[in-house]
Parts: structure tokens; C-alpha cells; sequence
């Protein structure tokens, strides 16, 4: 099992994957385009490491409390929601209001924030547990470091195209990046849902 297609199709769940983790990525680094490369790193890592972590728990349930996990997969999408439109809401609302004055300090982004993005954003990761449930552990768990390595890269380069997008419009940085949070969480909701 350990051919060309296993490799392809554990890359093209992390391409998959990665995608709202990466908008997320872009939204932050246009909001702090003064983010030093620690912080890149602990952002792209914290996206990848959830990322890649829900698939592996995902299998897990699935493989063990499969009947518990079908009732948990119906509430993904409204924590996803709750989270995104939270985070989001919250940094429109500082873009709105720091938008008038001169001297617009951003908002630090803590560890707590990138935790509840990287959370949020891969939490509708754990129903990638049914596609991989054929797997034994070594595969999912390798599939899972696939799907981990892919985000972290594409997150780390979302910051830093955030960061060159974002310093040409630092003022509407926070509005346009809450925006785009909101709009995830309502992606990953209404597909959830519908």
C-alpha cells in the first residue's frame, strides 16, 4: 500500500485541508505584517499541527466509537461557525474602530487566538477519519504527518503574502482580515450542513 497513489492522495486531503488554515494564515499576516519569523513558524506549525493531528483522531473515533463520532460530526460545522465568527467578529470590530485614528496599534495575536484559529479551521479535518479508516495506524499516521507538512507550507507562505498584501493596506488589514474569517466559518458551515 505504500505506492505513488497512497503519497498523491494524502497530499491532495493536505491541499484540501489546508485551504481555510491558509486564508486564515494570509488574514493574519495581513493584520500583523510586522510578524517576526518565530511567530510565522509557531502560526504555520500550530495550523499543521491540527491540521494534521484531527484526521489521526478522526481514525481513531471511527475505528473505536464510530457510532459517537456520527452523532459529534453533525456539531463540526456550528463550532467551526461559532469559532471563526467569534475571531473574525472581533478583529472587524477593532479594524472599525481603530480605523479613524492616526496611530492604529494592531492587536497582538496570542497563543490563545492561534490555538482557537488552528482549531477552528481544522476541526471539519476530523471526518477525514472515515476516508482513511481503511488504513492501518502506520498509514493514517503517516497520511496525518502529509497532511501536517503540507499546511504547515502553505500557511507559512499565506503569512508571508499577508504580510506583502497587508503593508500596502495596513489600515484596512484588520477589517478585510475579520472579514475573512467570517466568511470561512460560514464556508465551513454551510458545506457541513449542506
Amino acid at each position: 500500500m505504500w505506492d505513488f497513489w497512497f503519497f498523491f492522495n494524502s497530499a491532495l486531503l493536505g491541499i484540501g485541508l489546508a485551504m481555510d488554515a491558509f486564508s486564515v494564515s494570509l488574514a493574519n499576516g495581513m493584520n500583523h505584517s510586522n510578524m517576526d519569523k518565530k511567530l510565522m513558524l509557531g502560526v504555520s506549525g500550530t495550523f499543521g499541527f491540527f491540521q494534521g493531528l484531527m484526521p489521526l483522531i478522526g481514525w481513531l473515533c471511527v475505528r473505536t466509537i464510530a457510532n459517537l463520532f456520527k452523532d459529534f460530526q453533525k456539531l463540526i460545522p456550528w463550532i467551526a461557525l461559532i469559532l471563526l465568527v467569534f475571531i473574525g467578529g472581533k478583529m472587524l470590530l477593532e479594524g472599525i474602530k481603530n480605523k479613524d485614528e492616526e496611530n492604529t496599534e494592531v492587536t497582538k495575536l496570542t497563543f490563545a487566538a492561534i490555538l482557537i484559529q488552528g482549531i477552528a479551521t481544522s476541526i471539519d479535518a476530523l471526518s477525514v477519519g472515515f476516508t482513511i479508516s481503511d488504513y492501518d495506524f502506520v498509514h493514517a499516521l503517516v497520511c496525518s504527518i502529509i497532511i501536517m507538512g503540507i499546511t504547515f507550507g502553505l500557511c507559512y507562505i499565506g503569512i508571508i503574502l499577508g504580510k506583502k498584501f497587508g503593508t500596502k493596506f495596513a489600515d484596512k488589514a484588520a477589517i478585510l482580515g475579520g472579514i475573512i474569517l467570517i466568511v470561512i466559518g460560514i464556508e465551513i458551515f454551510l458545506t457541513g450542513i449542506l
